[in-house]
């Protein structure tokens, strides 16, 4: 990002992340791209989530603050959840923290603006209180906001279609979609639920907000920007991809022992000039066993290198299989530097569950995607990867549906067209496009740098 100061030292701008990894290094890139412009930052967290936030950092620059999250079970972030069906139930707990939020903005100095996630939805009646421009931050993109916005208003989700039934949008003709690219909770929500309670309290926050914080550059969606700010009665400011703000992502060593051993793995690779894809479905997916089988099977079969995470250390593999893969496979349970590893230039593929942050990751690397959608708004991140700006194909399904099963053959047939076909070619060609769009946005007088100096200015307490 440029860092051009525009203000001095006139801003203060208070970060307020959901007790999420992918929600909470968004905002702390965010952070880093604030302290190059001389903006001073406090992010506030919960006890357990300080010490990821700090190491992250890794500066005195940044104020972290801690409030306390009285919790049963002292759980304070989603990864620690038993389900992830949890989740509304600790989202809605937060809530438990306004007070000592309120009393924290009591002390601090002038702050211009907050940036808090749209999970912490009462931030914005302290914000309000304090006379404190909020924005809210969904880490979704554009394009998933507005899908979403539209097939509510044209019944798409409460129509009487089949679940799989694909329906074009009015005002996005081209797009079709189903009820499964839905959550359930969106797709027939009950006023007495605990999930349209919690949905209620954050859409009605959010307009109520001064704005939206978008992890997402104007070039990558267009169309989506501008369909936002026009139906918007507050600005939707694209200022990412926020993990460019990593100037030098590419890690130097000071010796070869210390590198990870998937990074010497993959340099391993590298001299034995071996394409390697990468497989990830992120901390919260839940996947049965059935489908941890036919995911290790279509991978041995497919006969190419992959570097595959599994961060949930209770799923089982199949008996002998990292020893029939262990030439040209690798198993990882431990936390990875997602960033580096599709920087690596070897890595030429990436099978993921298409969180909005792993999408724009893949982008910035110029790594092509192989969708596999798992929850939350990531089916609307697969359509947008595979059918809208082409930067990746979808897993196929065994009965085409969108949350169908997943056959060996399925996997093994779209891994290979991806790393070896036509198709993953041109996906190759689009990616390595939009990676240059990226890189010059966050540039001086690119987009995201201009609306960031737009947000400084607007919101200066000179």
């Amino acid at each position: 990002m440029g860092s051009t100061p525009t203000n001095g030292s006139c801003s203060h701008v208070v970060l307020f992340p959901f007790m999420s990894k992918g929600h909470t290094i968004p905002l702390l890139h965010f952070a880093q791209i604030l302290l190059r412009r001389s903006t001073a930052v406090t992010v506030v967290t919960t006890p357990a989530n300080r010490p990821f936030i700090a190491e992250f950092l890794n500066c005195t620059a940044v104020s972290i603050v801690t409030l306390p999250f009285p919790t049963a079970g002292g759980v304070e972030s989603t990864d620690k959840l038993p389900s992830i069906s949890l989740f509304y139930e600790l989202a809605l707990a937060t809530s438990a923290m306004q007070p000592q939020f309120e009393q924290l903005l009591e002390t601090l100095p002038p702050v211009s603006f907050m940036v808090t996630d749209a999970f912490l939805w009462w931030t914005q009646h302290s914000a309000k209180s304090f006379g404190i421009p909020r924005l809210v931050y969904y880490g979704m993109s554009c394009y998933s906001i507005s899908l979403s916005i539209e097939a509510a208003r044209s019944g798409i989700l409460g129509g009487s279609q089949p679940d799989d039934e694909l329906v074009p949008l009015t005002q996005f003709p081209w797009i079709r979609l189903c009820k499964e690219d839905f959550e359930s909770g969106f797709r027939d929500p009950k006023p007495d639920s605990i999930v349209y309670e919690f949905n209620m309290k954050v859409m009605s926050a959010t307009y109520g907000s001064y704005g939206i914080l978008v992890n997402s550059f104007y070039e990558l969606e267009p169309t989506f920007v501008d369909f936002m700010n026009k139906e918007s009665s507050h600005k939707n400011w694209c200022i990412g991809p926020f993990c460019l703000a990593e100037q030098t992502p590419k890690k130097v060593y000071s010796e070869p022992d210390v590198k990870p051993r998937w990074v010497q793995w993959l340099d391993q690779k590298l001299e034995e000039k071996t394409s390697v894809l990468y497989v990830a479905f992120g901390s919260q997916a839940e996947i049965s066993c059935e489908q941890l089988e036919e995911i290790a099977s279509g991978l041995e079969e497919s006969k190419v290198s992959f570097l595959w995470v599994i961060r949930k250390k209770e799923w089982g593999l199949p008996d002998g299989f990292e020893e029939r893969v262990k030439e040209r496979g690798m198993i990882v349970n431990e936390w990875v530097d997602q960033r580096e590893i599709l920087m690596h230039e070897i890595v030429e593929g990436f099978v993921s569950h298409c969180g909005w942050n792993s999408v724009l990751e893949s982008i910035c690397a110029s790594v092509p995607i192989l969708a596999w959608p798992m929850m939350a708004e990531q089916h609307l991140n697969a359509r947008m990867v595979d059918e809208e700006i082409k930067v990746g194909l979808r897993v196929e399904t065994c009965d085409g549906s969108v949350r169908g099963f997943v056959k060996r053959e399925g996997l093994k047939k779209t891994v290979k067209e991806l790393m070896e076909g036509e198709k993953g070619r041109k996906a190759k060609e689009k990616v390595r496009e939009l990676a240059d769009m990226a890189n010059k946005a966050v540039q001086e007088g690119g987009s995201s740098c201009t609306a960031l100096n737009s947000l400084l200015n607007e919101t200066a307490n000179c």
